[in-house]
Protein backbone atom coordinates (compact mmCIF):
# COMPACT_ATOMS: atom_id res chain seq x y z
CA UNK A 1 0.00 0.00 0.00
CA UNK A 2 1.48 3.44 -0.91
CA UNK A 3 2.74 5.47 2.09
CA UNK A 4 0.34 8.35 1.37
CA UNK A 5 -2.66 6.00 1.59
CA UNK A 6 -1.38 4.64 4.90
CA UNK A 7 -0.82 8.20 6.16
CA UNK A 8 -4.25 9.30 4.95
CA UNK A 9 -5.94 6.32 6.61
CA UNK A 10 -4.07 7.08 9.84
CA UNK A 11 -5.20 10.72 9.74
CA UNK A 12 -8.80 9.68 9.07
CA UNK A 13 -8.75 7.20 11.97
CA UNK A 14 -7.18 9.77 14.31
CA UNK A 15 -9.74 12.36 13.24
CA UNK A 16 -12.59 9.92 13.83
CA UNK A 17 -11.28 9.14 17.30
CA UNK A 18 -10.98 12.83 18.16
CA UNK A 19 -14.44 13.62 16.86
CA UNK A 20 -16.26 10.65 18.36
CA UNK A 21 -14.25 10.41 21.57
CA UNK A 22 -13.98 7.37 23.75
CA UNK A 23 -17.01 6.62 25.88
CA UNK A 24 -16.06 5.58 29.36
CA UNK A 25 -17.73 2.46 30.75
CA UNK A 26 -19.74 4.34 33.36
CA UNK A 27 -20.53 7.37 31.19
CA UNK A 28 -23.72 7.33 29.19
CA UNK A 29 -24.02 10.99 28.26
CA UNK A 30 -22.68 12.46 25.05
CA UNK A 31 -19.45 14.38 25.57
CA UNK A 32 -19.03 17.84 24.12
CA UNK A 33 -16.34 18.66 21.56
CA UNK A 34 -14.55 20.62 24.27
CA UNK A 35 -14.49 17.52 26.51
CA UNK A 36 -13.28 15.31 23.69
CA UNK A 37 -10.54 17.62 22.48
CA UNK A 38 -9.32 19.02 25.74
CA UNK A 39 -10.70 19.22 29.22
CA UNK A 40 -8.44 22.13 30.20
CA UNK A 41 -8.89 24.63 27.37
CA UNK A 42 -9.51 27.48 29.81
CA UNK A 43 -5.83 27.42 30.78
CA UNK A 44 -4.50 28.15 27.29
CA UNK A 45 -4.48 31.85 26.51
CA UNK A 46 -3.65 33.23 23.10
CA UNK A 47 -1.38 36.24 23.29
CA UNK A 48 -1.37 37.20 19.63
CA UNK A 49 -0.34 40.69 18.68
CA UNK A 50 -3.35 42.12 16.79
CA UNK A 51 -1.05 44.06 14.46
CA UNK A 52 0.83 40.87 13.57
CA UNK A 53 -2.47 39.05 12.97
CA UNK A 54 -3.58 41.84 10.64
CA UNK A 55 -0.26 41.75 8.74
CA UNK A 56 -0.56 37.97 8.44
CA UNK A 57 -4.04 38.25 6.98
CA UNK A 58 -2.87 40.73 4.34
CA UNK A 59 0.14 38.59 3.41
CA UNK A 60 -2.11 35.51 3.23
CA UNK A 61 -4.59 37.31 0.98
CA UNK A 62 -1.82 38.47 -1.35
CA UNK A 63 0.11 35.19 -1.53
CA UNK A 64 -1.85 32.20 -0.25
CA UNK A 65 -5.55 32.85 -0.74
CA UNK A 66 -5.45 31.93 -4.42
CA UNK A 67 -4.79 28.30 -3.48
CA UNK A 68 -6.02 27.98 0.13
CA UNK A 69 -9.19 30.04 -0.35
CA UNK A 70 -10.73 32.95 1.50
CA UNK A 71 -10.29 32.74 5.25
CA UNK A 72 -8.05 29.70 4.62
CA UNK A 73 -11.10 27.49 3.93
CA UNK A 74 -9.17 25.28 1.48
CA UNK A 75 -10.48 23.55 -1.59
CA UNK A 76 -13.71 21.58 -1.73
CA UNK A 77 -12.17 18.13 -2.16
CA UNK A 78 -8.84 18.56 -0.38
CA UNK A 79 -8.78 14.94 0.87
CA UNK A 80 -8.74 13.45 -2.64
CA UNK A 81 -5.48 13.43 -4.61
CA UNK A 82 -5.57 14.68 -8.19
CA UNK A 83 -4.53 12.71 -11.26
CA UNK A 84 -0.89 13.58 -10.45
CA UNK A 85 -1.21 11.99 -6.98
CA UNK A 86 -0.93 15.33 -5.19
CA UNK A 87 -3.48 16.56 -2.72
CA UNK A 88 -5.20 19.93 -3.28
CA UNK A 89 -4.57 22.75 -0.80
CA UNK A 90 -6.20 21.90 2.53
CA UNK A 91 -8.07 24.24 4.84
CA UNK A 92 -5.78 25.96 7.33
CA UNK A 93 -8.59 27.34 9.50
CA UNK A 94 -8.74 24.49 12.01
CA UNK A 95 -11.00 22.19 10.00
CA UNK A 96 -8.19 20.08 8.52
CA UNK A 97 -4.81 18.85 9.70
CA UNK A 98 -2.70 22.04 9.91
CA UNK A 99 -3.20 22.06 13.68
CA UNK A 100 -1.49 18.66 13.88
CA UNK A 101 1.87 20.38 13.24
CA UNK A 102 4.11 22.52 15.40
CA UNK A 103 4.88 26.12 14.50
CA UNK A 104 8.30 24.99 13.28
CA UNK A 105 6.75 22.47 10.86
CA UNK A 106 4.19 24.99 9.60
CA UNK A 107 6.95 27.53 8.94
CA UNK A 108 9.17 24.94 7.25
CA UNK A 109 6.31 23.87 4.98
CA UNK A 110 5.71 27.47 3.92
CA UNK A 111 9.39 28.21 3.41
CA UNK A 112 10.43 24.92 1.73
CA UNK A 113 7.11 23.83 0.20
CA UNK A 114 5.21 20.60 0.64
CA UNK A 115 6.59 17.15 -0.14
CA UNK A 116 6.53 17.08 -3.96
CA UNK A 117 5.18 13.52 -4.11
CA UNK A 118 2.06 14.56 -2.15
CA UNK A 119 1.72 18.32 -2.51
CA UNK A 120 1.87 21.12 -5.02
CA UNK A 121 2.69 23.62 -2.24
CA UNK A 122 5.54 25.77 -3.57
CA UNK A 123 8.45 27.03 -1.51
CA UNK A 124 8.09 30.66 -0.41
CA UNK A 125 11.57 31.18 1.06
CA UNK A 126 12.64 33.42 -1.84
CA UNK A 127 9.36 35.36 -1.87
CA UNK A 128 8.47 35.93 1.78
CA UNK A 129 10.66 37.02 4.66
CA UNK A 130 10.79 34.96 7.82
CA UNK A 131 8.81 37.72 9.58
CA UNK A 132 6.11 37.51 6.91
CA UNK A 133 5.92 33.75 7.36
CA UNK A 134 5.65 34.22 11.14
CA UNK A 135 2.83 36.72 10.57
CA UNK A 136 0.94 34.31 8.31
CA UNK A 137 1.31 31.43 10.79
CA UNK A 138 0.00 33.61 13.63
CA UNK A 139 -2.96 34.67 11.48
CA UNK A 140 -3.72 31.03 10.62
CA UNK A 141 -3.64 30.07 14.31
CA UNK A 142 -5.95 32.98 15.10
CA UNK A 143 -8.61 31.27 12.94
CA UNK A 144 -8.58 28.04 14.92
CA UNK A 145 -11.45 27.45 17.37
CA UNK A 146 -10.40 27.69 21.02
CA UNK A 147 -10.66 23.93 21.56
CA UNK A 148 -8.48 23.18 18.52
CA UNK A 149 -5.92 25.81 19.51
CA UNK A 150 -5.72 24.51 23.10
CA UNK A 151 -5.33 20.93 21.93
CA UNK A 152 -2.67 21.97 19.40
CA UNK A 153 -0.80 23.98 22.01
CA UNK A 154 -0.81 21.24 24.62
CA UNK A 155 -0.02 18.38 22.23
CA UNK A 156 2.25 19.88 19.59
CA UNK A 157 3.59 23.26 20.67
CA UNK A 158 4.02 22.81 24.40
CA UNK A 159 6.41 19.86 23.99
Amino acid sequence: MPPRIILLRGCIIAFAIVITGCEEANQSETRSLKDILNQNTERVVRNFDPVQVQRGEIIFQENCENCHGKQAAGTTDWRTPGADGRFPPPPLNGTAHAWHHSTAVLKKTILKGGPPEFSSMPAWEDKLTEQQVDDVVVWIKSLWPDEIYATWYQNFEDK
